[in-house]
């Protein structure tokens, strides 16, 4: 069909004459005068194109993008949760739109996404299979790259990047070749491309003959032609020359004259060319159609076919490879496992030297900080022995520290970790670890989050090989690992950092007031950059397929998403998620993340640490989310904590505990919540134990009050928090028992003493309050256990009562019934229930195990229901409730009326 001029909203048979509105209309393109119009006219489709609205080409516009990719709506989330904020829904279309661009860029540089994500195979260190090592660094704004180490007595020249040979490339990228050494008496290898295989210790190759090799590779492999060209590439253009001008051709330029246009040439070949009898004909031919500037050229189907099935001779390398004692035999190791060794650049500013960015083992020993070249003999290397536990329904973390997970004043080790603590997380049950502080940092006490290079284990734990048995015991005992990762900001350190890595300030990181943290001194990525993409997309997955992380806890992510690094008052307006201070890159990097990460381990856990409800964080990113699987809510454990500092017990709202416990119905998906994590103890923090517990409060209370009132509300908060809400739960190292202390890292404050940098494990053995108060937090953990709680949806909140301080709610077939009154206990209390029947109290914080008063007997556990409306329901409970007490009942018979 053809265009047709613009019209207006007219009826359509006011335009015609009556001679048209007079034939049939699959006649009406013969009535037409000659260039009115030149097709045949669809009357009711010309009718919508001249009243459609202007909405209505909007909208159709927007399904037509949306068609544009199947499965695909960036605005898709927003009627879900009930946003229809338009300036928002147009900066999710641009931020699409920008995403799209950002794959093409990295697909256009990297081949595919797969690439991009996979950096770590060929940059830093990496053995060959043939006799060498290769080095690979991006260091853009250097002028020459060197490495030196105890390997060449730290020489700047003995081992650098040569230019060509991709020793440099145009996106700055360094490419270093360290050959291995020949051993005296031995020979250099015949052929270059001669390969070892280092795993095992003898190979085809060890025995074979190669001349006999090369004679069969000829005798099977290669075609006659092939041979000869393979062995005689400069006989073909003699033979060639000689066939084009004869025996005695011209020897120079002047004796050659005029040389034909190649299609005459072609020509005067073709037909001096005989036809062989066995094919009709020739097994190609040159077509020019004259339309093309690019002849077509035909070739024989049996030709083809015979090349298409050919495959590489790889078999025939295979038997030419050799085995590790072949080449412990004839070659020293250029670098030894276990050698120190470091890049050295020369800048326009000077020569520097900096520990690698993609080292996997690295000393920050200050001055004498370097990389280790990590490459144990195959037979020292780790070999895994446990598979990855299958993703549980109910998600309980426990968050660790190694460094302080010990008794002793010291660091504590992989090892250590793995036979002391490793079994404690198993029998409180918890069915995952979060690991804090694991990535190499060289300032001990920023708590590991002042990252310096992002794909070693920290070195002061232990080796790599260390943190694998750590992962490998974890998965043997059911426990997934999960990794506290620092992708919003790195450390400012130089030596052993990114920091002014090249010699220039616009590397990894943004330049001027961007690229510096203003509160914390870090400094910060350039998201939009393509090889700053390829280096933290690369460790995500460096984790996930060396170690067998099975998820990631992205921390701080108002750092990154935020030109205001989150610094910044939120009144929860939608506007505030699409100003000018949200990072476009950065959200794009984290939907990247989230997408890559599936494509390697489709059970990948995504958690996102944000404090300001980003909308969508955890929506699919094909409809316009960031695509985490959680959320921390740390409004929660902000709540419990003023509430404990600042507001009497009997002040406490049980209305704004529930509000923030449940948030909104779209904040509500997919929460992790905790009563406290290492915020509340660490770096100048105290545990509520302490706020509970310690000796601040043996001023206001008794001993004895003290106690009760410390353990009863620290029960009673773990529970509701536990279980009202949240999909996911996290516990800190020794909060599950009450630990009394804070954290403290050794610092020049405290004369660098570890004396609060450890665990009071030894409260456990005593059979006192913290081992009962631990008794209550593993039988919380075996409830969900067995009921699955933190799976079952959201809660009914039916009762809340701020006068007599009383809550209760329905998740899922369990009912869960608190009594926060400091002093007043409730002998008939009514709670409404909709199912008529028989309930069994099935957990009682106030049980003397939990060093509870127990006031209710064993024989008050079973209530039935009477009918008796309240609450809404046509059923109630009448129930006893002790004073700070907490009770959960579970439907055991149904009684029908």
């Amino acid at each position: 069909m053809v265009s047709y001029p613009l019209l207006t909203a007219k009826p359509v048979f006011a335009l015609l004459s009556r001679d048209h509105l007079s034939c049939p209309l699959g006649q009406f393109h013969q009535k037409t005068k000659p260039g009115r119009f030149a097709g045949t006219l669809d009357i009711s489709r010309w009718k919508r194109m001249v009243n459609i609205s202007a909405q209505e080409r909007t909208a159709k516009k927007q399904k037509q993008e949306r068609n544009a990719e199947p499965g695909v709506d960036p605005v898709g989330f927003l009627s879900r949760v009930g946003i229809s904020d338009r300036a928002f829904a147009q900066y999710l279309r641009e931020r699409h739109k920008a995403l799209k661009d950002r794959r093409f860029e990295l697909c256009s540089r990297f081949i595919d996404l797969k690439e991009a994500s996979s950096g770590y195979e060929i940059l830093g260190m990496h053995r060959h299979r043939e006799h060498r090592v290769d080095f690979m660094e991006w260091a853009p704004g250097a002028r020459y790259c060197s490495l030196i180490g105890d390997f060449n007595e730290w020489s700047p020249t003995e081992n650098s990047a040569r230019e060509g040979s991709f020793g440099h490339d145009d996106f700055g990228y360094w490419f270093i070749i360290l050959e291995d050494k020949l051993k005296e008496g031995e020979e250099p290898e015949e052929y270059y491309f001669q390969e070892y295989n280092y795993v095992d210790d003898h190979d085809k190759g060890d025995t074979v003959n190669v001349e006999e090799l090369m004679q069969r590779t000829d005798d099977e492999y290669w075609e006659p032609e092939e041979k000869w060209y393979r062995n005689s590439r400069l006989e073909f253009v003699a033979k060639l020359y000689e066939q084009m001008f004869g025996p005695n051709g011209p020897q120079t330029d002047e004796e050659l004259g005029e040389i034909a246009d190649a299609e005459t040439r072609y020509k005067q070949w073709k037909e001096s060319q005989t036809v062989d009898p066995d094919n009709n004909s020739p097994c190609y031919d040159v077509i020019d159609n004259g339309k093309d500037d690019i002849e077509s050229v035909i070739l024989d189907p049996v030709s083809r076919e015979k090349f298409k099935n050919k495959k590489p001779p790889i078999k025939y390398w295979i038997e030419m490879r050799k085995g590790r004692k072949a080449w412990l035999k004839k070659y020293f190791p250029v670098m030894s496992h276990g050698s120190r060794y470091r890049v050295y650049f020369n800048t326009p500013n000077g020569a520097l030297e900096r520990v690698p960015a993609w080292a996997t083992y690295v000393l920050p020993d200050g001055e004498n900080s370097c990389a280790i070249h990590w490459e144990p003999p195959p037979e020292a290397a780790y070999k895994w022995t446990n598979l990855r536990p299958k993703v549980p329904k109910s998600l309980r973390v426990y968050e660790c520290h190694v460094g302080i997970s010990g008794e002793e004043q010291k660091i504590s080790s992989f090892n250590e970790f793995v036979l002391k603590v490793l079994p404690h997380i198993k029998d409180a049950g918890y069915n995952a670890i979060q690991l804090i502080g694991v990535v190499e940092h060289r300032d001990y006490s920023s708590v590991g989050y002042k990252v310096t290079n992002l794909f070693a284990v920290s070195s002061r734990y232990g080796t790599p090989d260390d943190f694998k048995y750590l992962v490998d015991a974890a998965h043997g005992l059911g426990l997934l690992v999960l990794l506290d990762i620092v992708h919003s900001y790195a450390a400012a350190d130089e030596l052993v950092g990114l920091s002014l890595f090249d010699g220039s300030n616009d590397c990894y990181f943004h330049t001027g007031k961007r690229g510096h943290h203003k509160y914390w001194g870090t400094r910060m990525y350039k998201y939009g950059d393509v090889d700053v993409l390829h280096f933290l997309l690369s460790n995500l997955k460096w984790w996930v397929t060396e170690y067998l992380i099975d998820g990631f806890n992205f921390h701080s992510l108002p750092s990154m998403m935020y030109t205001h690094n989150g610094f910044a008052n939120f009144s929860g307006e939608i506007e505030e998620y699409c100003n000018q201070y949200v990072d476009k890159d950065a959200l794009i990097y984290l939907i990247l993340a989230n997408e890559i990460l599936r494509e390697v381990h489709p059970d990948i856990i995504t958690i996102a640490e944000d404090a300001t409800f980003y909308p969508g964080l955890c929506e699919s990113t094909s409809q316009g989310g960031l695509g985490f699987d959680y959320w921390v809510n740390m409004s929660v454990s902000e709540m419990w904590l003023w509430l404990l500092e600042n507001i009497p017990d009997h002040e406490w709202s049980m209305n704004k505990i529930v509000d923030v416990l449940v948030g909104s119905k779209q904040k509500s998906d997919k929460m992790l919540l905790y009563v406290e994590n290492h915020n509340q103890s660490i770096s100048g923090g105290r545990s509520f134990a302490d706020i509970l517990l310690g000796q601040h409060a043996e001023k206001s209370f008794k001993s004895d009050d003290l106690s009760f009132r410390g353990s009863s509300l620290l029960k009673m908060i773990k529970l509701i928090t536990f279980s009202i809400s949240g999909s996911a739960y996290l516990n800190f190292i020794g909060n599950e028992f009450a630990h009394p202390n804070r954290v403290e890292f050794p610092l020049p404050s405290n004369s660098y003493s570890f004396i609060y940098a450890t665990r009071q494990w030894d409260l456990l053995r005593d059979r006192g309050l913290h081992h009962n108060l631990f008794d209550f937090d593993k039988d919380m953990m075996r409830l969900d256990e067995n009921e699955l709680i933190l799976s079952k949806g959201q809660p009914v909140i039916h009762h809340v009562n701020d006068s007599k301080k009383v809550i209760s709610y329905i998740r899922g077939p369990l009912l869960f019934v608190f009594n926060f009154h400091p002093e007043a206990s409730h002998d008939q209390y009514y709670i409404g229930i909709e199912e008529a029947g028989e309930y069994r109290m099935i957990f009682n914080t106030d049980e003397p195990k939990y060093s509870g008063k127990g006031v209710l007997k064993s024989d008050q556990y079973l209530k039935k229901t009477v009918n008796k409306r309240f609450d809404g329901y046509r059923n109630s409970l009448e129930l006893k409730l002790p004073f700070r007490s907490a009770q959960v009942y579970k439907l055991t018979r149904i009684l029908r009326v």
